[in-house]
């Protein structure tokens, strides 16, 4: 007797959570790609050192110049990825504002299926006591 709770809105709502998703896979590449970008940035740091060290540890004017030289190509890469993590950056915001976004809409959706479901709940609750109501005065 009791019928089952259908949201009007449940394709939306779906469409929507799909979108969330997607949304939040397209934020989490961009994240990755910073992170990548991190990671060459410490290994460039990492071999810097090393070439400095050498530089310092050598007294053979070819090693030396060879380590400069190093040191520039270094430079040059570090400033490389530099400009490439300050544009993944502003990615990775479009991105987080994008998903912000989504999910503003789809917990808008999401509140008004829980208010449908409560008010659809407090409905059957009270068509249950009324027919209880109708059945114990019956048998009065």
């Amino acid at each position: 007797m009791a019928k089952a709770f259908k949201f009007e809105l449940q394709d939306v709502l779906d469409f929507r959570n799909y979108e969330k998703e997607g949304a939040q896979n397209e934020l989490a590449k961009a994240l990755a790609v910073e992170a990548q970008i991190k990671n060459q940035l410490q290994t460039i740091a990492s071999k810097f050192i090393s070439v400095r060290k050498q530089i310092d540890d050598s007294s053979d004017f070819e090693d030396i110049a060879t380590g400069n030289r190093h040191k520039v190509l270094l430079e040059s890469q570090k400033e490389d990825l530099l400009k490439q993590l300050a544009e993944a950056k502003i990615v990775t915001d479009e991105k987080r504002a994008a998903l912000a976004e989504v999910m503003k809409k789809t917990t808008a959706l999401e509140k008004l299926k829980e208010k449908q479901l409560a008010a659809f709940n407090e409905e059957e609750d009270r068509v249950e006591a009324e027919m209880i109501d109708d059945l114990a005065n019956r048998q009065v």
